[in-house]
This record gives structure tokens, C-alpha cells and sequence, in this order.
């Protein structure tokens, strides 16, 4: 019996024709071949996928860590950026503080918070001048603050543009409300319009605080030299656009590194369309700051 059922299967495989045969061969070759494919090509850009990365302190066990200065460190730390443009020279930082401290923040600045100001040009004034910028804020420096949070916050922006911390104007923590905005400016003051300047903002660092449902972002509308023809409309929101999620930060350079103004560093804040938007904005500039300044 066992004999028999076994001549009888060998049978129904002739029965299929040579064909066919190999055609059903050919079939399983090629569902092994690109499976297997698939599967190696999965685990090949599970590796060069970007991972994120934490803002911890590394384990310095895993690097040979080199002696360092009076003034330096003895741990490994990395904060995450993406390179936004290069011209004008911006990055995005990525969680860059916590929802507790972006919370934290916003708490200090709201008892305190009045309309935003400009500084004005010769023959400016705040009439002729309103509409520019609508939204409220207030100025707090970090020695101010006796939770400590903002200090936390202004030793890390110094450890990501490695300008020193007494380089840094107090934050500028600013609220919209729907449909407040800033239009295209520069945070550098040209001394041809604004007269001469004891110091010059080098950089500007902007923590969002909260997100933003619709609207809000901040835009570069001359990056890549865009949008330069002297037809440009100050208060359209075009051109780079970098939306606000909280805890995030964005750093843009207002000057080159030869210490002139960058033409391209052009930015302004989008209308807040649904919602609200918070910010931190930490000015660096190209010298120590008295506690005046």
C-alpha cells in the first residue's frame, strides 16, 4: 500500500507536463528571489534612516574623551539640528526644551506682557509705523528668573551656536493672538539707517513655546535670493516658511562671517490664522552685553 500511494503521487507530478513543471518552478524561484530582496533592502534603510536622537548626555565609557580646558566639559552631549538653509545660514533644533519648561516660560511672561514695540529709524514713528508688528511680549532676563528655567535654557542656545551666553540679550517672549503678525524685517540694524551701533546682532534663536493650529510660521521670503526684484510686498508671507511646534527651536545668522549684514536673513512672522502662538527669542550679538544692553 505505503509502495503504491508513492508511484501514484509521482504520477500526478508527470501529469502536470514538463511545462508546466517549470513554470511552477520558475514561480517559487522568483517569489524567494524578491522576497528575499525586499527583506534586505528593508533592513538596509532601517540603517541609514535618520534616527532621532536624544538630547542626554552620552555615556562617556563609549568615547575616548580628551582633556579638557578650565572652561570646558567633561561629558559628550548632542543637540539635534537640521540645516534649514544656507543662505540665509538657518537650522532647526528638534525638542529642543521640554513642554513642562515651554509651559514654565509662558507662565513668567504673561503677567507681564505689552504691546510690541520697533525700534525706529530716523523719521519713524510709532503711527506711522503701526501694523508692522502686532503682537505683545515682554523682556525677561535670565537672572531674573529664580526657578532657573530660563538660565537652563540660555546655557544650552550658547552650547548650540557656541557664542557665549553674555553675548545674548534678555528673551523677548512674545505672544500672537489670531490674525497678529510681524512683517519682513531684519533683526540686524544697518548703521546707514539706524546710525552708528556699539554692537551688532549676529544671531537670532527662537524657542517656540506652544503650537500653532493654522498659520504662525516664521518665513525667509529672500531665501536663495528669491523674491529680490524691489517689488517685494513686506506683508505677504512668502518663501521659506518654518512652522511652530513647541518645544522646537529655529537659529538663523543675521550676519556673514566677515561681519556684514546678510541681505537674505530678511524674516517675518506669518498671521496667527487658528489658535496662538508663543516664542522665546534669545538676539546674540557680536559682543559681551552689559546688564544694561
Amino acid at each position: 500500500m505505503k509502495n503504491k500511494g508513492s508511484k501514484s503521487g509521482g504520477g500526478n507530478w508527470l501529469s502536470l507536463g514538463l511545462p508546466s513543471i517549470f513554470l511552477l518552478c520558475l514561480f517559487f524561484f522568483l517569489a524567494g528571489f524578491f522576497g528575499s530582496s525586499l527583506f534586505s533592502q528593508q533592513e538596509v534603510s532601517s540603517t541609514l534612516r535618520p534616527q532621532p536622537r536624544g538630547l542626554e548626555v552620552e555615556n562617556n565609557q563609549e568615547f575616548d574623551l580628551l582633556p579638557h580646558g578650565k572652561t570646558g566639559e567633561a561629558s559628550l552631549t548632542r543637540i539635534p539640528f537640521q540645516i534649514l538653509s544656507w543662505s540665509p545660514r538657518a537650522l532647526y533644533f528638534p525638542n529642543f526644551a521640554t513642554a513642562e519648561q515651554c509651559q514654565g516660560i509662558i507662565k513668567i511672561a504673561k503677567k507681564d506682557l505689552k504691546p510690541s514695540s520697533l525700534a525706529l529709524r530716523p523719521g519713524e514713528t510709532a503711527d506711522n509705523t503701526k501694523g508692522i508688528r502686532t503682537s505683545s511680549g515682554t523682556f525677561i532676563s535670565s537672572s531674573e528668573d529664580k526657578t532657573g528655567l530660563l538660565d537652563r535654557i540660555e546655557a544650552k542656545i550658547a552650547k548650540a551656536t557656541m557664542i557665549p551666553r553674555n553675548h545674548g540679550e534678555a528673551f523677548n517672549v512674545l505672544r500672537y493672538e489670531i490674525g497678529q503678525r510681524y512683517q519682513s524685517h531684519y533683526d540686524a540694524f544697518n548703521p546707514a539707517e539706524y546710525g552708528p551701533q556699539k554692537s551688532q546682532r549676529v544671531a537670532s534663536f527662537l524657542l517656540y513655546l506652544s503650537d500653532v493650529e493654522e498659520g504662525g510660521e516664521t518665513m525667509f521670503p529672500f531665501e536663495n535670493g528669491l523674491n529680490m526684484d524691489g517689488n517685494y510686498d513686506f506683508s505677504k508671507c512668502i518663501g521659506l516658511r518654518v512652522k511652530p511646534r513647541r518645544g522646537d527651536g529655529l537659529l538663523f545668522y543675521s550676519l556673514f562671517p566677515n561681519g556684514t549684514i546678510d541681505p537674505l536673513s530678511l524674516h517675518g512672522s506669518c498671521p496667527v490664522i487658528k489658535g496662538e502662538k508663543w516664542v522665546a527669542t534669545k538676539w546674540i550679538r557680536n559682543q559681551v552685553q552689559d546688564e544694561e544692553d
